[in-house]
């Protein structure tokens, strides 16, 4: 995963976050469509007396969809709860630094150092700006990401079982 510096923190770039998310989706969109195309075949081939072994299939795909949904659902939820956090602490260290600058901005003593404080105010809060909608837009991707990881890794398991068979 691609990163930048920030403040030395290593923050991951959002444009890698969401070509992951672009590469894994497409993973399991394939790794779903043989599944789908397999599982199919074998409703078809089954008819209406299907064996014990398609029977366990059958039943398979309710019980795993079921269990990645509630996997991704509640990896999500705990992500999101660490983002509110991170946002929270993101919020706070931003307010410091402009209420620093602010204050810096009021005591200055000269018409010039007032010029060059207000222009680092006006930098510094861009900054800012620019870094917590970049962090935010990662830490989107990385909630997507944890929401796929339960669906992928069934439906990639999956296609390589059923290609064994």
């Amino acid at each position: 995963m691609k990163s930048y510096r920030v403040r030395n923190t290593v923050v991951a770039s959002p444009l890698s976050a969401w070509t992951d998310l672009l590469f894994k989706t497409g993973e399991m969109m394939n790794a779903s469509a043989e599944v789908i195309g397999h599982r199919t075949a074998r409703m078809a081939l089954a008819g209406p007396a299907p064996s014990q072994s398609d029977r366990h299939e059958f039943s398979l795909m309710s019980q795993e969809k079921m269990e990645a949904a509630a996997e991704s659902a509640h990896a999500m939820a705990i992500r999101m709860m660490s983002l509110h956090q991170e946002v929270a602490r993101l919020a706070i260290q931003h307010m410091l630094d402009g209420t620093a600058n602010l204050l810096s901005v009021a005591s200055s003593s000269t018409l010039h150092q007032s010029g060059h404080r207000q222009s680092k105010l006006a930098h510094d809060t861009m900054r800012n700006s620019a870094e917590a909608v970049s962090q935010l837009n990662t830490s989107l991707a990385h909630i997507a990401q944890t929401g796929l990881q339960p669906i992928h890794a069934r439906a990639t398991a999956n296609a390589k079982r059923l290609k064994k068979l």
